[in-house]
Formats: C-alpha cells, structure tokens, sequence
C-alpha cells in the first residue's frame, strides 16, 4: 500500500513539474486545434478513433503541430493497450521485446496493442523492416510520427499496410487560442500566480514560434516564471515577450520537403516573373543555412530553361554570379544571387529550346537515325576526300549574308520554334528571311 503511495505521490510530482506544453495537453479531440481536415466532425480519422477502430497509421507533419498529442488522444479513447518508442532512443532489441508482449497479450488476453513510435523515420531500414510482420499479422496496432516526408522516409511495404495523414502547420490565431487556453488552464501549475498578457506579446510569440505550439507554450511558461510580480500579478508585455523567444525558429531540413519545396518555390517565381517572391524564397533559403552554390546552381538552369534565348545575357549573368559565389561567401553572395535572380525573374522567357531539345533526344532514342549527309561529314583526315567524306560542302561564309541554303540534315522548324519573346523573336525573323530567300532559289 505504501508503495503504491510512493509511487503515485511520485508520478504527481512529476505531472507538476513537465513543461507547460504537457501539463495543458488536450484531453479530447475537441481540444486539438488547427487540424480540422483529419479530424473534424464525420471526418475518417475521426471517425475510427470514437469508434476504435483505429488501423496502422503514419502521423507526418512540421514539429509542434499535434503528432504526439493525438497519439496519446488514441491512447485515452482505444481500448488497447498502448506502448511507445522513440526511434532516436530506441532499436530492435527494444522493439521486439515490446513486441513479444503484445503478442501475449493478443493470446492471453485477447487485447491489441497500439504501438506508437514517435520520430519513426529515424528508423533505418531493417528497423522498419521489422515492425512488417506484426503489423500484417494484427500483433501490433503501429502508429508513427514524423516529420519528414513518409514516401522519402518510410520503407513501402510498411506504407502501404498503413494509412498516411498529413498534418498542417499551425496558424497564428491557432498558437494564440492555445497559449490563452494554457493561461486558463487547471493544470497550468501557477496557482499563486495572476497572469495578464498584452496581445501583442502572444502574437510576438506566435509569430517567432512558426507554427510550433510546443516552442510557444515554452516560451510562455518562461516568461512567466521570470517576470516579478507586481502587486501580485505577472505582466507579459511584449519585451517580455521579445526576450522569452528572440529568433524565429525557421522549420528547414536541408535533405527533406522544406528543401525541395522552398528551391521548388523558387524557381517558379522565377519562372513566373516575380522577383519579390524569388527574393523572399531565396531569403529563406539562405536564413536556414542553404548553400549559396545550390540557390546559384538554380537561377543557372533556370536562365537557360525559362529565359532562354529570349535573353541570352541571362545565362551570363547567372553563370557569374555561380562563379563569383565559389569565391566571395557569404554575406556578401547574397547581394550576387539577388542581383542573378532577380534579373532571371524579370527577363523575357522562352523555352523554345528546353522543348526542342527534348523532342530531338525523343527522335534518337525512339526514331529511325538519320544519317550525316555525305557533304557534312568530316573531311579533316588523310583519305577522307577519295572517300567522298565533305564532298559538295557549302562553306557558309563564302556566300551573302554568311548563310547558304543545303541539306543540314534535318529540316528546317522541326525542333527549335522561336518565339515573338525578347532576343529570340531578331532569331525568328532571321530564320524566315532565311526560309523564304531559300524557296527563292
């Protein structure tokens, strides 16, 4: 009997002392904000967890934005049993021996086991592996969190038993509606405490927060527990905020989605003539430590696939700024690459040759090949003229205008269709002059 005293007088001052964000957990599906698409009402999602039936499930979205919180949701609603692992602690010797009990428990007890493993992409292969024929069989109920992107990171065997929700990044107004929740909370732990706060300090710590409630919930519960009260009450303002949370946590894995959809969102702004999104993407970018080379490497293809011939010099400028990069660094790049960038943004464009190019490489790769004409054939070597190598050749230069009109090969407009854009519509009119003095002869 004592020893259960101990051990519940322990576990409540443990309770007590957990950081703000998990003493104010929600307790019901009501209470989780910002995810309304999965678990709104009549929603899938929702739906299994009040009828628990929940199958195998992969939770993948941006940190603090409820993956863990709605696991121990499932956990309070299923009749299941429910263990958890965290893959970064956690390997398959530990797996399997939790594992080993669920399957005595579905023997003995008839009861499932819901497995929640949090950060399950830190799992290697094998790791993964491992949970396929228990979740097949019904042995464990899986569950995993993570934040990078399930298809890159997850094994598809082990996607494909499971289902996928994706969940989004919280608002503003959603970390704000949590803090004043947090403030009003039973469990907040500062019952000798009166806490007033000024809007503009919650909305401080929303903002620098970048959708992670849990970031924010800390931020709060620090400048609470440092501000004196006066007269009894704790004031948050907003340099109380400022010095609670005083960089903006910028949510940017180098390798995974925020990567590639920043360097995404890049390149379609410069695609589509908008150099103040261009700069902003590329901003962000350089804020979360990007290569320099790699933003550079971007305007380079992006000069010649959406710009062109219809600005030739924008191949030039961005190939500078690549090489003045290798050499300069950072800070000082950043004033190259906007200068390459928002010149590709606002240039003429054309991709006249990207689809040329591509259509001619389909040509060889599936078409009939077409021979080098005799009189094009290379003529440069002891015996190639008693051969007939390069024999009726029309050196170009020898004839008006620098042009002759022969067999190239390939005719004329099969592949390269200027446009009316820039540089390339001088290109367009030269090539027709050219077409009709050739149906002139």
């Amino acid at each position: 009997m004592s020893e259960d005293l101990f051990k519940h007088a322990a576990a409540e001052r443990l309770r007590k002392e957990a950081p703000l964000a998990r003493r104010v957990a929600p307790r019901k599906l009501d209470d989780l904000v910002g995810q309304e698409h999965i678990l709104g009402p009549g929603k899938i999602l929702r739906r299994a967890i009040e009828a628990d039936r929940i199958t195998s499930l992969i939770l993948y979205g941006p940190p603090g934005c409820g993956k863990t919180a709605l696991a121990r949701l499932i956990a309070m609603r299923t009749q299941s049993a429910f263990d958890n692992l965290n893959a970064v602690t956690s390997g398959v010797k530990e797996l399997r021996a939790l594992i080993d009990s669920a399957k005595v428990r579905r023997i003995h007890d008839g009861k499932k086991t819901i497995v929640f493993v949090d950060e399950i992409h830190r799992f290697n292969k094998a790791q993964q592996d491992a949970l396929l024929p228990d979740v097949e069989n019904g042995n464990i109920v899986l569950i995993g969190a993570t934040t990078e992107n399930p298809f890159f990171s997850v094994v598809s065997p082990l996607l494909s038993r499971s289902q996928v929700f994706e969940l989004r990044r919280l608002t503003e107004e959603h970390i704000v509606r949590l803090m004043h929740r947090a403030l009003q909370h039973p469990d907040r732990g500062w019952d000798d405490l009166k806490v007033e706060t000024d809007e503009a300090a919650l909305l401080h710590i929303a903002t620098y927060a970048e959708g992670d409630a849990r970031r924010a919930l800390n931020a709060l519960e620090i400048a609470v527990l440092t501000t004196p009260p006066e007269d009894g009450v704790v004031h948050i303002t907003i340099d109380v905020a400022q010095e609670s949370i005083q960089k903006k946590l910028i949510h940017y894995d180098g390798t995974g989605d925020e990567h590639y959809d920043a360097a995404s969102a890049f390149i379609k702004s410069l695609r589509g003539t908008d150099p103040d999104s261009a700069l902003y993407w590329m901003a962000l970018m350089l804020e979360a430590g990007e290569d320099p080379r790699f933003i550079a490497r971007r305007i380079c293809i992006a000069a010649s696939e959406d710009v062109g011939n219809a600005d030739p010099m924008a191949i030039v400028v961005a190939t500078s700024a690549w090489q003045a990069c290798e050499f300069i660094g950072l800070p000082e790049a950043q004033i190259i690459l906007a200068q390459a960038a928002t010149y590709v943004a606002c240039a003429a464009k054309s991709n006249a040759a990207v689809v040329g190019i591509g259509e001619a490489r389909r040509d060889v790769r599936e078409g009939k090949t077409v021979a080098v004409p005799k009189h094009l054939q290379d003529a440069h070597y002891p015996g190639a003229k008693r051969l007939g190598r390069g024999e009726g050749y029309k050196y170009a230069h020898d004839y008006e205008g620098g042009h002759v009109a022969q067999d190239y090969g390939i005719p004329r407009g099969t592949y390269y269709h200027p446009t009316d854009r820039g540089k390339e519509a001088e290109f367009r009119e030269r090539l027709r002059a050219f077409d009709e003095d050739s149906e002139d002869e």
